[in-house]
């Protein structure tokens, strides 16, 4: 039995909690926020034993073998770094954390303390892209020539709210935009060549962002991300011998389309919950084999992919404090 505790009780957290009600040998046995009558209010839909009203308290906890942590951005690096010290093993949400620096720290107090830690990229876990890039990988289509991803949607405008607070890390490239990076990263590789540009609302973080990497031999990542518009959130990967449609929404369960000539093939994908079981049993297969670090989404790649956004914040001028 892989006991779990949840570090924040925002929308993220009430859909990993379902899933996590659907794997074998789990149980969800402890819950935190900063207020203890929203934790319990949490506690109750999910039958959870233990609810906290500090994130500390939770951390103390030791009946809790795993922590998932979905608190806002910026306050990823200390909600780890507090769980790995108490040799809690942590699945942390995305972004790992606001930049590289904190990201290495994470890491290596991981490594130091023996203990598992992996950044919930869940999109890494699902049949449909696990199967993309299987077949990308096997060069069935030959190799990758561009790739077209998107990630909108339209938020109701609130300067207090996390998207568009910018000392919450608000934004588009963040909380979006990091999955067509991940799309590029983990489909064609870092790239040699970074533009990016923005627009920027009144709350100073970033609604829209344009973003092109450009790689050897001509090849070109083309990627947009949005909080104030709505748009297609597909991916369309141009290979040699023919193409992939991920559909709308790519990052989450779906569906895809292999076109090759004249002949297409849709190839649709059972999932019978939210999405984040995958990665939730990723995790759990991790900590039976005691491994400390995930074999699928790797600190490398994490590595790789903070690169990426600190890269673009640079290009187009976007500084948290």
């Amino acid at each position: 039995m892989i006991k779990w505790g949840i570090i924040g009780c925002g929308k993220i957290a009430h859909k990993f909690a379902e899933d996590l009600l659907t794997i074998p040998n789990t149980q969800l046995c402890a819950v935190a926020s900063r207020n203890l009558e929203k934790a319990s209010d949490f506690g109750k839909i999910y039958k959870v034993s233990s609810c906290y009203g500090s994130y500390q308290e939770l951390a103390k906890d030791s009946d809790i073998d795993v922590v998932y942590i979905a608190t806002p951005h910026v306050f990823h690096f200390e909600n780890t770094l507090m769980c790995l010290n108490h040799k809690k093993a942590v699945l942390c949400e995305k972004p790992f954390a606001m930049n590289a620096i904190q990201v290495e720290e994470m890491i290596q107090t991981a490594i130091k303390n023996k203990v598992f830690l992996m950044e919930a990229l869940w999109t890494h876990f699902l049949p449909h892209y696990a199967y993309v890039i299987d077949l990308i990988i096997s060069k069935e289509l030959g190799l990758v020539k561009s790739l077209r991803a998107d990630f909108g949607f339209a938020a109701n405008f609130d300067p207090k709210e996390r998207l568009f607070n910018k000392d919450l890390g608000g934004g588009s490239l963040l909380d979006v935009g990091i999955y067509p990076l991940f799309a590029a990263l983990s489909i064609i590789g870092y790239p040699e060549e970074i533009n990016a540009k923005a627009t920027f609302g009144e709350t100073g973080i970033d609604e829209t962002c344009n973003i092109l990497l450009n790689y050897k031999n001509d090849v070109k990542a083309t990627l947009y991300c949005a909080i104030t518009e709505k748009t297609k959130t597909e991916a369309i990967i141009e290979l040699e011998k023919g193409a992939i449609h991920i559909h709308s929404r790519f990052h989450e369960p779906s569906s895809i389309t292999i076109t090759t000539g004249n002949t297409s093939k849709h190839i649709a994908f059972d999932v019978q919950t939210n999405g984040y079981s995958f990665e939730a049993i990723h995790v759990q297969e991790m900590l039976l084999k005691n491994r400390t670090e995930s074999t699928i989404m790797t600190f490398e790649k994490s590595r790789q992919l903070i690169k990426l956004l600190d890269a673009v914040r640079s290009k187009i001028g976007l500084i948290y404090n």
